[in-house]
């Protein structure tokens, strides 16, 4: 047999995301060594009885013995942790990551590598669910899922090489954009929809006769909120790192429901039947294309 395209990988943050992408690669046959880095003791140690891992590291050994470092932490934690990792790059290693927003984690990254900057290569694997820790991990999470990378122009071609390979492994198909464009059709598609399941739930939670209504709800309601469950810490951060386009799309949420409001006061139907037409038939033909996560 070959040797494997990655001998030595390390993953900080083996959960869903990261130890999918452990387990994706590993199973591929394409990871020698898997190295795991997290603030869990209990939790990488699940993750070795797991086979995610061959063994719990810090960030700075991880840094010292990488071949490739996926970096699968909430973005606001990347800054401070690729600080930690640069005296001790090894040479050759190829970061990247698996954050939610594009434009922030590109400027952090800069902030923090210098001129090292051209091992890491940002990225954005759109996958996922409400499960969290090593348990969640899945091989089969990245198939036919959309990853999106986002070079910078530093980018060594050999570490956007590297990456690509790395994710095609896992079986995932390849987006390659511009950051600020990344950011900005992510915000609709994705940190919207969770944004206002979460609002809506803190509303109806803080209602006096929340129990009641919780009895009642049914799968409309289950399949309407079910992303309110993710990761208030993961969620916060993508909110305020893509703060600008979440405003601008927020803003142009509310200029619908607003119409949408002004028609059922008005009592007028054919206004609501429009738009309530035209949300049904768009999204029944984006079934007909799109795998749902």
């Amino acid at each position: 047999m070959s040797a494997p395209r990655i001998a030595v990988l390390a993953v900080v943050g083996v959960g869903l995301i990261g130890g999918s992408f452990a387990a994706a690669l590993r199973r591929a046959g394409q990871v020698g060594r898997v190295l795991g880095v997290g603030r869990d003791p209990k939790s990488l140690e699940r993750a070795r009885e797991l086979g995610l891992i061959d063994e719990a590291v810090d960030a700075v050994e991880a840094a010292q013995r990488a071949d490739l470092a996926l970096l699968a932490t909430p973005v606001g934690s990347l800054g401070g942790l690729l600080a930690r990792m640069r005296p001790h790059l090894k040479p050759g290693i190829v970061l990247t990551d698996a954050g939610s927003t594009k434009v922030e984690v590109a400027q952090a990254a800069r902030q923090a590598l210098g001129e090292r900057i051209d091992c890491f290569v940002p990225g954005h694997p759109i996958a996922g669910a409400e499960r969290t820790g090593p348990g969640a991990a899945d091989a089969d999470l990245y198939l036919d899922r959309n990853v999106v990378l986002c070079p910078l122009p530093e980018n060594a071609p050999q570490a956007l090489e590297q990456v690509r390979l790395a994710w095609q492994d896992c079986g995932a198909r390849l987006l390659e954009m511009d950051a600020r464009l990344h950011d900005r059709m992510l915000a609709s598609v994705s940190h919207i929809p969770h944004f206002l399941a979460a609002v809506y739930m803190a509303q109806v939670a803080g209602e006096p006769d929340a129990a009641q209504r919780l009895g009642l709800a049914g799968s409309g309601f289950r399949d309407f909120t079910r992303i309110a469950a993710g990761s208030p810490e993961m969620w916060r951060d993508i909110f305020l790192s893509n703060r600008p386009a979440m405003q601008a799309e927020l803003a142009a949420v509310r200029a619908v429901l607003d119409q949408a409001e002004q028609a059922l006061a008005a009592g007028d139907g054919a206004a609501l039947r429009d738009l309530l037409q035209r949300a049904s038939s768009t999204r029944r033909d984006w079934r007909l294309d799109s795998t749902e996560s």
